[in-house]
């Protein structure tokens, strides 16, 4: 990519971020925005308290995937996944950045003022207590106290990662499944020429579908009955 296509980018993602602002000043304004009519808007509604242990099932556009969550490896990450598994966040939500034998990513929705609203509700941090092994889930972050939406699998043993993403996870079945996903776009800038976050978060579906149409995406989750636990998450 060149200098000036980047430069390009990060101009139109600046006015793209002042029309939102102008749009909205908070969530405690949403009541008389017609915005509002997205559920998913309401984040204060997002507060139900977790099982201990509970099952996801992620369909996808390559395969189902079941995810297994501990709720004392993360209490506070693993009570935002429930939440959001649970009110539909991450429905037809894409896998953004697959990085081949590194991790697999996803959590930027295709509605820009969802992307706006939930970018203001940060988790503080978790205390590290589990490994980022390869299967294992952790939330995204970009610094301390910073955890949104963004969730990712590691392919391998990332232990490097511990201290940094804590996670809340594992992969049970399907990871053929995660490890056939769409990856031909690598990472985002300035790494690479992949999804430009910020740009994703500000244009959701319209830029994913004009600059990444082969993104690979969830369809539906469901959590599943409540289990007892069997190995080393109980």
């Amino acid at each position: 990519m060149s200098s000036m296509g980047f430069t390009n980018r990060i101009t139109s993602f600046s006015l793209m971020l002042g029309v939102m602002v102008g749009c909205s000043s908070g969530s405690e304004e949403i009541e008389d925005n017609e915005v509002a009519l997205s559920p998913l808007l309401y984040v204060s509604r997002f507060n139900e308290e977790p099982p201990e242990y509970f099952e996801v099932q992620f369909v996808t556009t390559k395969g189902d995937f079941i995810v297994a969550v501990y709720s004392k490896w993360a209490p506070i990450g693993s009570a935002r996944f429930y939440n959001l598994i649970k009110q539909g966040w991450y429905d037809g939500v894409r896998f953004h950045r697959v990085l081949e034998d590194f991790t697999v990513g996803w959590g930027i929705h295709d509605d820009p003022y969802v992307n706006f609203f939930w970018q203001k509700e940060l988790l503080p941090d978790d205390p590290p207590l589990e490994a980022n092994i390869r299967g294992r889930v952790s939330f995204a972050r970009s610094g301390p106290n910073s955890r949104t939406t963004q969730v990712f699998i590691n392919y391998k043993d990332n232990s490097s990662l511990d201290g940094q993403f804590v996670p809340f996870g594992e992969v049970l079945t399907g990871m053929e499944i995660l490890e056939n996903l769409y990856a031909g776009y690598g990472d985002g800038p300035p790494r690479g020429e992949g999804v430009y976050q910020a740009m994703a978060i500000a244009r959701g579906r319209e830029y994913f579908e004009d600059e990444f149409p082969k993104l690979d995406r969830i369809i539906n989750t469901t959590i599943l009955e409540q289990m007892i636990p069997t190995q080393n998450g109980s």
